[in-house]
């Protein structure tokens, strides 16, 4: 016979819902809402739209968006049409709300429908979105995007000449552009994480080119190629339109100098049990890992399922809050539902099960772990799991955006 569940009279919910998960993980939306104006007041001639995306980079898109839009953003970008309409009911009147993968094919209609704009890559997505536009008898807004140098989405420097050709030669009132009414025209920064890149002046001067080879077809056209740290690229490169990602969610957009973003998540796991070791003893699968001496051996309930890699296997530390100045070693190798760590630098300090020690947080920045990890944050963010209890702190109780 199943098991009954609990009578819900019987429990504190919000307690029973923390302590039946080993890890929980603090968004704070006030840390989002006050990036976004750091990111805003760095380019105080452009707009700065948010891209939210992979669900807010995992962070949860229904959530930070209203916490952004209230802040004052209103241009936003996702990379799939069914994130899109996820969030449409949240932008609100006047926004706009942009999928930079541009459409499959099919898909123009449902697109309409939901008033989304679809950023065009290629003649192929042109045509189709124009054919949509001249069927409904109105001209659909949409961004354009050139490819400036990646490689990877946008009008090729061929393509944008077939445009070209394509335009001058429009028998009488019939043109390409029929049915599409281009509110945007953007590229992407590759490298401009580094400054120095030869790359970040090669693509800006790529997209000048293209663009002046526009300029009689599309003028006073808003122009955006500025992602997180192309923002810190200079006025030069930040145009009309600005494009943040990670630095919105804590993210590093200058790496090799402090990060001028507030951090946004904490990550915690709890501990499941912990253990004394004998010296020479094996930890973890594949007995990748020996105690050197007799270790505390503490066993937390965060893995790989988690979105907290296996790649962090003996590499990197925890932390616990109380005793933040001491590291605790990842030992061994990370499992799909736990991890190990030695916390033999406590002395004989007791943990009880369910002590919550930090991953992610005040004492191991996003990007740190990132790096121990051999990764970047955006895959750490993107990939935090769902067994999580999340905390939303509140962006308007913390008058972020006042």
């Amino acid at each position: 016979m199943p098991r009954a569940a609990p009578d819900p009279a019987l429990l504190d919910e919000k307690e029973t819902r923390v302590s039946a998960v080993s890890g929980v993980l603090e968004i704070d939306l006030g840390a989002i809402a006050a990036n976004w104006r750091t990111l805003a007041q760095r380019a105080p001639g452009a707009e700065m739209a948010a891209v939210v995306k992979a669900d807010a980079y995992g962070l949860g898109a229904r959530r930070v968006v209203p916490a952004l839009r209230a802040c004052g953003a209103r241009s936003f970008f996702v990379a799939q049409l069914g994130e899109a309409l996820e969030i449409v009911d949240l932008i609100g009147d006047g926004a706009a709300l942009y999928v930079l993968n541009g459409l499959m094919p099919g898909l123009e209609g449902a697109c309409a429908e939901a008033g989304i704009r679809p950023v065009l890559n290629s003649l192929d997505q042109l045509d189709a979105w124009a054919a949509e536009g001249r069927r409904r008898g109105r001209d659909l807004p949409a961004a354009l995007q050139l490819d400036s140098g990646m490689s990877r989405l946008g009008l090729s420097p061929d393509e944008l000449q077939r445009l070209r050709l394509r335009l001058d030669a429009q028998d009488g009132d019939t043109s390409p552009l029929d049915g599409v009414r281009i509110t945007l025209v953007m590229s992407h920064f590759a490298c401009a994480e580094i400054p120095e890149h030869p790359a970040n002046a090669a693509q800006a001067a790529a997209f000048e080119h293209a663009l002046s080879g526009l300029s009689a077809i599309l003028p006073d056209v808003p122009r955006s190629l500025a992602n997180s740290s192309g923002i810190f690229l200079g006025p030069a490169v930040q145009y009309e339109l600005c494009r943040p990602g990670i630095a919105l969610y804590g993210g590093n957009p200058t790496p090799g100098w402090p990060n001028p973003m507030r951090p946004v998540v904490r990550l915690y796991g709890r501990v499941i049990q912990t253990r004394v070791v004998p010296e020479g003893a094996a930890v973890g699968y594949g007995a990748t890992w020996r105690t050197a001496q007799a270790s505390r051996i503490a066993t937390v309930g965060i893995g790989y399922a988690d979105g907290f890699l296996r790649s962090n296997s003996n590499r990197g530390h925890l932390v616990w809050p109380e005793r933040p100045g001491i590291a605790l070693p990842i030992v061994g190798i990370v499992s799909m539902d736990c991890l190990t760590v030695d916390i033999s630098a406590l002395g004989h300090q007791e943990l009880p099960a369910g002590t919550a020690l930090e991953l992610i947080g005040p004492q191991r920045s996003l990007d740190a772990v990132a790096q121990s990890a051999g990764t970047i944050g955006y895959e750490l963010l993107t990939g935090l799991g769902r067994r999580y209890q999340r905390i939303y702190l509140d962006a308007e109780e913390q008058n972020s955006c006042g």
